[in-house]
């Protein structure tokens, strides 16, 4: 098992890597703020371990999409938000009140990137490194 960043990972499935995106969420990329964070996160819920995929769909780059659900039973897209290091992405998953709630308590909290009173959401951030 390996981790890409905060919201992708690769398991061993039927002896083939196969990459999963954490559905519902996403992660700040890598180059931004907290990107390394998420990571660090993610790889401390699930590498080396076993966990279980909840599939939801596949996106456009062939990638399974999916809730993963840890050993001890947590889901990583939930424990990611509740952390703060990663938002509720509701163009996908517009009706996950959970999600909702947890970024809510977050930013509240001020807990991981709601420290900061500026963060970029991975979505328009890589808008914007498009357009460059």
């Amino acid at each position: 098992m390996g981790v890409s960043d905060g919201d992708t990972i690769r398991i061993m499935h039927r002896g083939r890597e196969e990459k999963i995106r954490l559905f519902g969420v996403d992660a700040p990329e890598m180059s931004q703020p907290y990107g390394n964070a998420a990571k660090r996160f993610t790889s401390q819920m699930v590498f080396g371990k076993t966990v279980t995929v909840d599939v939801r769909t596949q996106d456009r780059y062939g990638r399974t999409v999916g809730w993963v659900k840890t050993e001890d039973g947590r889901l990583l897209d939930v424990e990611l938000v509740r952390a703060g290091l990663a938002w509720w992405y509701q163009y996908y998953d517009p009706d996950d009140q959970k999600l909702a709630k947890l970024e809510a308590s977050a930013r509240k909290a001020k807990r991981g990137l709601w420290q900061q009173s500026n963060s970029i959401p991975p979505w328009e951030y890589r808008r914007v490194e498009r357009t460059r």
